[in-house]
């Protein structure tokens, strides 16, 4: 029996004043509950309880025990209650890591949603721009983008999936010209953005005609899509964003969609965390959360996208008159 259990046993000695009632309550001995008031004892080198076949009373020493041990099982108790109830209510600060794009344009809207059903978590996010280690100890979970996930012993949840589209302002368009086919890129200056997951000089294009591998160069490279996204609204060129970093920029007309066909860089989003067993609540009801919230969140941005090539067509759709004075649609 260790020193804290040896601890309860004395101190429901004392509150019941009987070892048989004391006993009784703890599922005990009598036998059991003497010898261990007997090694606590030996090991305090101090008398903590006068003993005799009609009555117990503490010592001086066992009354100021008695009071240090109440507060220590109090602590104890508190702390196991809290321990056991984070597996129950979401409370207290989650710690995670997740890439930097993702998680200012879908990750930190989330957890405002997320707070609102519950708002004692609060968060600590470290954005990155590499896969996480979630053995350190420096995070409870992550939100990440990949291809796919190598083997690990990590849970994963698919949270959906998204892909980045070419991007450029309308100054560099009216300027230098939109590129019609795939190949025209490489007559224009293309922005680089560098990512762990995919090469930084060959934009790989899936279109109507299968994929078409570009080899493409640029005088500008970043390694954050904000930044990419700085350089492209300037003019400086086009570049490649994922979907989520492009589409406020599409709707307020600084950027324009460039071979509006092609997609590139298709990459699914998941939510890691190192354990399956007694995972703690907040973890537990964020991923939920986010298995909702990151798919509509995925379709409302590439639904905006469609309806924005939509009104695109229908702006550059005029009607002029024909030879026989008759109206007809052109598309400049």
């Amino acid at each position: 029996m260790d020193t804290l259990q040896k601890m309860r046993v004395f101190a429901r000695v004392a509150e019941t004043g009987s070892f048989t009632a004391a006993a009784h309550s703890m599922n005990m001995t009598t036998g059991v509950m003497s010898r261990a008031l007997s090694e606590l004892e030996r090991h305090l080198k101090a008398r903590l309880m006068h003993r005799s076949t009609r009555r117990l009373a503490l010592t001086p020493v066992g009354e100021h025990y008695l009071q240090r041990c109440l507060k220590i099982l109090a602590d104890v108790d508190l702390a196991e209650e809290e321990a056991s109830g984070a597996h129950v209510r979401p409370t207290g600060q989650l710690k995670m890591h997740t890439f930097a794009s993702i998680g200012q344009h879908y990750v930190l809207p989330a957890f405002t949603e997320y707070q609102r059903q519950y708002p004692d978590v609060s968060i600590d996010i470290a954005l990155l721009q590499r896969m996480p280690d979630l053995f350190d100890g420096s995070s409870e979970m992550a939100v990440v983008t990949a291809m796919a996930l190598p083997d690990s012993e990590l849970v994963s949840h698919l949270l959906g999936s998204t892909f980045s589209i070419l991007c450029a302002s309308p100054g560099y368009l009216g300027a230098r010209g939109a590129p019609a086919l795939p190949q025209d890129l490489l007559d224009h200056d293309c922005l680089l953005l560098r990512t762990p997951a995919f090469p930084t000089y060959v934009w790989q294009l899936e279109g109507p005609r299968g994929t078409v591998q570009i080899d493409v160069s640029g005088r500008v490279q970043t390694n954050t899509a904000e930044s990419l996204a700085v350089s492209i609204r300037h003019g400086l060129g086009i570049g490649m964003l994922p979907l989520y970093a492009a589409i406020d920029d599409l709707s307020r007309g600084t950027l324009v969609r460039v071979l509006p066909e092609y997609t590139l860089q298709k990459m699914n989003i998941y939510a890691l965390y190192p354990s399956r067993h007694f995972v703690d609540a907040r973890v537990r009801t964020w991923v939920e959360f986010l298995r909702v919230h990151m798919p509509e969140a995925v379709r409302r941005d590439e639904a905006l996208l469609d309806r924005l090539a939509g009104e695109r067509v229908t702006d550059l759709v005029t009607e002029e008159p024909d030879e026989a004075g008759t109206l007809s649609a052109v598309v400049s």
